[in-house]
């Protein structure tokens, strides 16, 4: 990764002594005394601090993916009574609905930078206090400012962990980005869908008040801190992202990344399946609601959707990193939206679980967007820089959808002008999306 320093020093070190450790002398001194030569190298000391490294890095990725998306869906299944509560409009409900990706935008670029300097499971570690704290401390502040104030801390926390996860899997697992992908995808649709669908019914059972089914999930933020704090204080425990250069040998100046059409393609497609997934998990319970589906019932629905990531999730990657184009899984998506969009237009009570399923497939655009920035980079440091584009340009695109959203609503007094405007936006979303799933890389595009 881009500016690992210390991390790099401290494993060229740790190679270094191994070298002497190893020295011919060494060897023959060790052999004449009829001792075996494997018993004089430090490799059985070495591997099974890097095993017991790499299986925490797989219980933190999994547990901090968990995490990454209840600030939201809980929201989503509360919004009424949040809305209710804290005596919000609809454009201010719409509003937001918003500041999740206006969030991963602002703090999402600043991941790489921090990365380098702390570190990346420093970071991520850190991201998940930030969670911790703005989720414990949202329902409690008693004014809409508050509210924003403390789910933008929330949300700061996600979005360095966004940007990063696909560099500590490209350094980690360089040789299983598609399943390693497919893994964390899997656990943040299954955080997503679990929040969308339990909110509710454990708001009931531990008395009602959306306050405390709100906060209840500062505790799984909590638990996500604890794998990466023993990463933190070993960072020698940390693969090299790169090998070791030669003494006075210069690093490789970063990528412009602006030059590169496939950096740009993958942003915008970033962005229109964030635009697509953020109307989805604000709005979706409410058009429900709105034609007569229980609250209950309403928050299933969004988990059911949110559920479907799950398996596709863990299936999608393993499947694009094995196609030269990813172009075909784009549009097959693509259409399941505009089915699901149709029908929750023309029936949304009647067809409900549908629509919902075929929504839920078509929101798998997002484990597909992260597959392919690991796949659209050749390096660790053309991931980091990739990444952070891609998700921090492309939430920014996605910021006015949910507000725009929320207006329509409430000028139209209806769905049938905010369903229209998904429909529309996913047809761009199928055309960026086969330019980004191009068999190329962005360091070749960018060094032309």
């Amino acid at each position: 990764m881009v500016g690992m320093a210390s991390e790099e020093t401290r494993t060229t070190t740790l190679k270094a002594t191994t070298t002497v450790t190893t020295t011919p002398r060494t060897t023959t001194s060790t052999a004449d005394r009829g001792t075996a030569p494997a018993e004089a190298t430090p490799k059985p000391t070495i591997a099974p601090t890097r095993a017991w490294a790499t299986r925490l890095v797989v219980v933190g990725i999994v547990l901090s993916a968990l995490n990454l998306r209840p600030a939201v869906t809980s929201l989503g299944a509360l919004l009424e009574e949040v809305r209710d509560g804290l005596g919000m409009s609809g454009s201010v409900a719409g509003l937001l609905t918003s500041v999740p990706p206006l969030c991963f935008a602002v703090f999402g670029v600043m991941a790489p930078r921090l990365a380098r300097r702390f570190g990346p499971a420093a970071v991520v570690g850190a991201g998940m206090v930030a969670i911790t704290a703005g989720l414990l401390i949202r329902p409690y502040t008693g004014s809409i400012a508050g509210f924003l104030a403390a789910s933008a801390l929330a949300l700061m926390g996600i979005a360095v962990s966004n940007v990063l996860m696909p560099v500590i899997v490209k350094r980690w697992f360089p040789d299983r980005v598609g399943s390693m992908t497919g893994l964390y995808s899997m656990a943040l649709a299954l955080g997503t869908s679990a929040a969308a669908a339990v909110t509710v019914p454990m708001t009931e059972t531990l008395g009602g008040s959306w306050r405390t089914g709100l906060a209840v999930w500062a505790g799984l933020a909590a638990a996500a801190v604890l794998p990466w704090l023993p990463l933190v204080r070993d960072r020698r425990t940390a693969p090299a992202p790169e090998p070791v250069r030669a003494a006075g040998e210069r690093q490789p100046a970063p990528l412009r990344i602006t030059r590169s059409r496939t950096a740009w393609a993958l942003a915008v497609f970033f962005g229109l399946q964030a635009t697509a997934a953020y109307i989805t998990m604000g709005w979706m319970p409410q058009i429900f609601r709105d034609a007569g589906v229980p609250a209950s019932t309403a928050g299933v629905l969004l988990a059911v959707t949110m559920v479907m990531g799950v398996p596709l999730a863990f299936v999608i990657p393993r499947l694009a990193t094995r196609l030269p184009h990813q172009g075909p899984i784009v549009l097959a998506l693509g259409a399941s939206g505009l089915v699901g969009y149709a029908g929750l237009y023309l029936a949304p009570a009647d067809g409900a679980w549908a629509w919902a399923l075929l929504l839920g497939i078509s929101n798998c655009a997002f484990p597909l967007a992260l597959t392919m920035v690991g796949l659209r980079a050749r390096t660790s440091a053309g991931v980091a820089q990739l990444s952070a584009f891609a998700q921090s340009t492309g939430y920014l695109i996605s910021i006015p959808g949910p507000l725009l959203v929320g207006v329509l609503y409430q000028h139209s007094g209806g769905w049938g002008l905010p369903i229209a405007l998904m429909a529309a936006l996913m047809i761009p979303q199928m055309a960026v999306g086969v330019l980004a799933g191009r068999d190329r890389t962005v360091e070749h595009e960018a060094a032309r």
